[in-house]
């Protein structure tokens, strides 16, 4: 066989693997917009209780030792719960009071800019820092 005649079947073999490249890609196109439309809110609501009376035929705290390893996990998860909801306080907290030091410093410059009194340095350094967050 001849270098050309090589070359003319690789390329008709690129050539059909392209086309069922293609082909296949619109059959995955077809088969992804079939399975989306066939699941109807019925359907899953069937499918739910069916997979659900599955699972409760196997009883699957059984099989985690009577529930001691459930147990476990809900422990922890409330633990690790707590935990990341008081670091939000705290957060919170800050913000709060970082917020409440930039207006007590804004209502002291609006104070003094009446004509009330002049703004000192230590208020200045407060509104500072109550910008700046901190």
């Amino acid at each position: 066989m001849s270098f050309h005649a090589l070359i003319a079947k690789v390329e008709q073999a690129e050539q059909a693997l392209e086309d069922r490249e293609r082909r296949t890609s619109a059959q995955w196109q077809q088969v992804k917009t079939t399975w989306r439309q066939s699941w109807t809110p019925g359907r899953i609501v069937i499918a739910g209780l069916a997979s659900g009376f599955l699972v409760g035929r196997t009883q699957p705290l059984k099989l985690a030792g009577s529930g001691g390893l459930l147990n476990l996990v809900t422990a922890l998860s409330g633990m690790l719960a707590s935990g990341s909801a008081q670091a939000a306080a705290e957060d919170a907290e800050q913000a709060a009071d970082a917020a409440g030091n930039a207006a007590d410093a804004t209502g002291a410059v609006a104070d003094r800019s009446a004509g009330v009194a002049p703004v000192s340095d230590d208020e200045i350094a407060a509104i500072e820092r109550a910008a700046r967050g901190g």
